[in-house]
């Protein structure tokens, strides 16, 4: 979603890190580059003009003229600025006598019935025990989509079409009482717009059930509109927090910056892809670090965790280190980078240099070289994986056929790996010593 603001914000910086002093001028001409970048982004105006001026002020005072390179500075103060209107990280507030209920809202088409199985997910990994409820009786097959998601995660879905969703919420939530429960999920109604008849269902609801949490849904990808909509929910519901969904697509992102500032609402969750574990807390430094190509380390670790099998990981670990670490172990490596999600939000958390490596190549140029090396990998035998000395010409060349590419690329992948085991073996006999020397 950030992408071409990153890009755009990279170029300004390098232009800064060039210059060994920057005079007021030189400031004045970096602010009218961001403020540009950022709205371009969509960033509500308001919000840009505050930024910037903050910024102006602190990039020509004291702390950036008696500072040793004044240009990390100006980028150190930029990314403070930033975090200070993205607003504080907010969480569920899960006190008091259980169970608590959060209610999800939102308008038709924001993904609302999605993030209540991811949410309930999330949770239930968090110790939860977690209850799903269907308060959407109107939407053509809501009920079943819930349903299917809460089987796929393995939460419990309340749903009866004979009761009126504040009815259906009061049952639940009775039953979560009765049943130790200590979370209770409302996935309610929506619209294709704001009107009367949806609030007063929601109020209704309110009025049946102590709501701990109620968090509406945004789609990132209508942009300015976001803040409108947040506000006619806050101006007639108790919102306490926003979930903005899709920021994995091609928006211009500028809504998810500016709805803080605008709405003084806290955004709680960040959904990052279609999967049921595309979920993320809502952190605004590690936001931060990504709109300004710092990437996010943290986040990346944190889905890499969720990825990997540790124990597995551990013992690849050790054979890669006494040179036994073999094709067949590469392959379920690559099964398992696919589960942290699409490799363009991987790329996008590399921090610095790697990252703008990383998105020199294309991600439709990156899959198609993951393709096809999984497809080669696919096409070997198990004992081949395991004991790639025994690839003679004639495997290699059925190898090709059955992953409809050539011999030449056969033998790239092969060498590669040759190469990553030749390192392994020089680090744990030399302890990093002589490692130039093999990429001369």
């Amino acid at each position: 979603m950030f992408e071409n603001l990153t890009s755009r914000l990279d170029q300004i910086f390098q232009q800064l890190r060039r210059r060994g002093k920057l005079t007021a001028a030189d400031v004045d001409a970096m602010m009218r580059e961001v403020r540009l970048a950022l709205l371009e982004a969509d960033v509500n105006y308001t919000v840009v003009k505050d930024f910037i001026t903050r910024v102006r002020e602190r990039a020509i005072g004291a702390e950036v003229s008696k500072a040793l390179n004044p240009a990390q500075q100006v980028i150190k103060i930029v990314n403070e600025e930033l975090i200070k209107t993205l607003g504080e990280p907010a969480r569920l507030n899960l006190s008091g006598v259980k169970p608590y209920a959060v209610m999800l809202v939102g308008l038709q088409g924001s993904g609302k019935t999605t993030a209540a199985a991811k949410l309930a997910r999330k949770l239930r990994s968090d110790g939860e025990r977690v209850l799903l409820v269907a308060c959407d009786p109107y939407r053509p097959a809501a009920v079943k989509q819930l349903q299917t998601l809460g089987e796929r995660i393995g939460v419990e879905v309340v749903a009866d079409a004979a009761l009126k969703p504040p009815a259906l919420a009061a049952q639940a939530f009775e039953k979560a009482q009765k049943g130790g429960y200590s979370v209770v999920i409302l996935d309610t109604a929506g619209r294709s717009q704001l009107d009367q008849p949806l609030m007063d269902e929601l109020q209704a609801i309110t009025k049946k059930v102590k709501i701990s949490e109620t968090l509406l849904v945004v789609d990132a990808m209508i942009g300015q509109e976001a803040l409108h909509i947040a506000e006619g929910f806050r101006d007639t519901i108790n919102i306490t927090g926003l979930i903005f969904t899709k920021i994995d697509g091609d928006a211009r992102g500028g809504a998810a910056i500016s709805v803080r500032s605008v709405t003084g609402v806290p955004i709680k969750y960040l959904s990052t892809g279609e999967g049921v574990d595309a979920l993320e807390a809502y952190d605004p430094g590690r936001l931060a670090s990504r709109i300004l190509g710092m990437g996010d380390m943290i986040g990346l670790i944190e889905k890499a965790e969720a990825a990997f099998d540790q124990k597995t990981q551990k013992e690849q670990a050790e054979r890669m280190l006494k040179g036994q670490f073999t094709l067949e172990d590469f392959a379920n490596q690559l099964k398992q980078l696919r589960k942290m999600g699409p490799l363009s939000q991987v790329m996008d958390m590399l921090p610095g240099g790697l990252g703008q490596a990383a998105r020199n190549v294309s991600p439709e140029e990156t899959e198609r070289n993951l393709k096809r090396t999984e497809a080669i990998l696919s096409s070997m035998t198990k004992e081949e994986r395991r004991n790639p000395d025994v690839l003679n010409a004639s495997r290699r060349r059925r190898i090709a056929r059955g992953a409809g590419t050539d011999v030449t690329e056969v033998n790239r992948m092969i060498k590669q790996f040759r190469d990553a085991q030749r390192l392994m073996k020089t680090l744990k006999k030399t302890g990093g010593k002589g490692i130039s020397r093999m990429f001369q």
